[in-house]
């Protein structure tokens, strides 16, 4: 489906993020499935029968039914199944197609595509069609980089890097927030001390030094171009008291606030 152009995923009705009642089931049909369908869990535990051949299904697991296909589901009513499904049809060539199944372990990014594409259809959204046509294709790639990825190893220390990355960045949007390393660490999911040791070596400075950094380069681009005072700016970025913000704004420019101002 690489080479497929998003104009050619023919969108379906079908579609949407729903929590299974109790005594839901999938009951086995006499005709086969129609179309594709993808079939995502987000939580819940459950069975499903995919052309005779069971899956023990919970968070993460996620299908890709083609056409032709036979299936059929039950789960816990005690952990009732919460799922989006999203049919949809091809025109002309395929060519690679995902796996039929497979457990997303980084379900960061999929599931926001899931569930942006919901929601681009509860309203009328300018150019939805287009936008939806391109995000099934998105998670196509998605689904085949997932099968086609590198052994466990690379692709966990691939995913740390991605993580570490994605807290630094987070770090530099968001200066005036007073970061904690177990709170970022949490964000991670990993423990504070592995992800200071990750951090440090990723990015080239300890945690506190780079929330620091980040601040303080902040800081400079308040004063010289907001048309902010030194206390607007040291209350903006969070400090509580100026006379430390001017101390560490030195230690690391090399000039006090008044003098950048």
């Amino acid at each position: 489906m690489i080479e497929v152009s998003p104009s050619s995923f023919v969108l379906k009705s079908a579609f949407a993020k729903i929590v299974c009642e109790p005594n839901w089931k999938w009951a086995p049909r006499e005709k086969p499935l129609a179309n594709f369908d993808l079939f995502y869990v987000w939580s819940g535990e459950g069975e499903l029968i995919l052309n005779d051949e069971p899956y023990a299904i919970g968070k993460g697991s996620c299908f890709l039914f083609r056409p032709g296909d036979h299936t059929s589901a039950t789960h816990n009513p005690q952990k009732p199944l919460v799922l989006t499904y999203i049919h949809f049809d091809i025109e002309g060539s395929i060519g690679q197609i995902p796996e039929r199944y497979r457990v997303i372990e980084d379900t960061l990014d999929f599931e926001y595509l899931l569930s942006r594409y919901v929601r681009l259809f509860l309203v009328k959204t300018f150019a939805a069609d287009v936008e939806a046509q391109l995000m099934l294709k998105q998670m196509m790639i998605h689904l085949l980089r997932e099968d086609l990825d590198e052994p466990v190893e690379r692709k966990v220390s691939n995913q740390i890097t991605e993580v570490i990355h994605e807290i630094a960045n987070y770090i530099r949007q968001n200066p005036s927030v007073a970061h904690r390393v177990e709170d970022l660490a949490k964000r991670a999911q990993l423990s504070p001390r592995y992800f200071s040791i990750k951090f440090k070596e990723l990015i080239g400075s300890s945690v506190q030094s780079y929330i620091i950094r980040t601040r303080i380069e902040r800081a400079e681009h308040l004063l010289h171009h907001a048309g902010m005072n030194v206390t607007e700016v040291a209350d903006a970025l969070g400090y509580r008291d100026i006379f430390f913000f001017s101390r560490q704004f030195k230690q690391y420019t090399g000039k006090s606030p008044s003098e950048i101002r």
